[in-house]
Formats: structure tokens, sequence, C-alpha cells
């Protein structure tokens, strides 16, 4: 049977949903592993999405189905992906988290690998209370918590301005969100995918 790998976004503007895509392209090179990427329902209104122009850049991934709570329990592993709001997920990741406590309640995600990615505006913008405060709610769920190791060198990347954190993937927009996710930052996604894959592929294989 493959390793069974759900990456499971909410995107307003695009770009965690492009680190998405890199994170489930770098889970697809470990042999025998089968990837899903989701997106979590968005909780703001047509009018608004129209008025911040983000309705726009939402059609680039409106074919990505839609993540139910239940179906995470199908998988070996999950990689959670949001964009920060003031230091924390976005509203929309944690409604959907919200939904998960029955899952809880049945134990049906412990032992299982989870792994989160994040985007900020700036680079002190809270990408890593993001990823370490998502984690709480992994550790309460009785999850095997994976970040990006330092063996993954583009960590140290000191020449340019890139996200990358031990806690996870990440990328900075800029406050009007016209930076896109640079080839470093990108790098260190598919890096977090393949390593969870890895990880998820060991943890699952009969004794």
């Amino acid at each position: 049977m493959p390793t069974r790998i759900q990456v499971v976004f909410y995107s307003m503007y695009g770009h965690i949903h492009r680190m998405a895509e890199e994170i489930a392209a770098g889970a697809r090179e470990i042999e025998d592993t089968e990837v899903t990427l989701l997106q979590v329902p968005e909780l703001v209104p047509d009018d608004v999405l129209l008025l911040s122009g983000a309705r726009d850049t939402r059609k680039a991934f409106l074919h990505v189905p839609v993540a139910e709570p239940a179906k995470l329990a199908q998988a070996d592993a999950i990689i959670f992906g949001t964009p920060t709001r003031f230091g924390n997920m976005c509203a929309q990741m944690r409604n959907f988290l919200d939904q998960t406590g029955s899952l809880w309640a049945t134990g049906a995600l412990a032992g299982k690998v989870g792994s989160v990615f994040t985007s900020t505006a700036s680079q002190h913008g809270g990408q890593e209370t993001t990823l370490t405060s998502f984690h709480t709610t992994l550790f309460h769920h009785g999850m095997v918590v994976v970040g990006v190791p330092y063996i993954e060198q583009r960590l140290v990347e000191m020449d340019e301005i890139s996200g990358g954190t031990p806690y996870g993937a990440t990328t900075l927009t800029r406050g009007d969100g016209s930076r896109q996710p640079s080839a470093n930052e990108l790098a260190i996604a598919r890096f977090q995918g393949m390593h969870v894959a890895d990880v998820a592929r060991r943890l699952s294989r009969p004794l």
C-alpha cells in the first residue's frame, strides 16, 4: 500500500497554493507515495473577496478539491499550509481544524505525521509563531510533528532575503502581496515534502 500524503492548504492570493504545489511535488519524489492536494473552504463573502482582489487570484486553484475533516484520517501524513494572520494561522484553517473534534476524541490522527508551512508579508511577520502555534493543535491530536532539519542547507542562505525555518517552509509576500515565492523558498518547500513523505513511509512500514 502506498504512503498517503495530504497537502491541505488555504490560500487567498496564491502564495500558499504555489508552496503547496512544491510541497506536493517533493512528496511525490519518494517512491510509492500517493499525494493529494486539498484546500479548506473559504469563509470570506464573495463581495469582500472581490474588493480585496482575492477573487481573481483564487481562480487559479478553484479546481483543487475541498478538504473534509473526516477524511484526514485516511492519510499517513498531513502537511498543512496557511498564510499568517497577526502571528497565527488564518481563520479559514482554524475553522477547519475546529471541526476535527471527533477525530481527536477517537485518536484517529494519533501517530500520523503532521507538518506545516506558511507565508508572511515581511521577514518578521510572525512566520515562526504561526508554525509553532499550529503545532500545538497537531500535538493535541497525537501527531508526530516534522519540520525542516538543517540538513537542508538552504535554511542558512544569507546572500538574499528568504523565508525558511526549521519549523517549516515559509515565503515572504511583501505587504501588497507582489513578491512571489523565491527559488530558495520553493526548494525548501520541496525538501519539506520529500522529508515528510520519507518519515511517513518509514513509520508506516510493517515491523
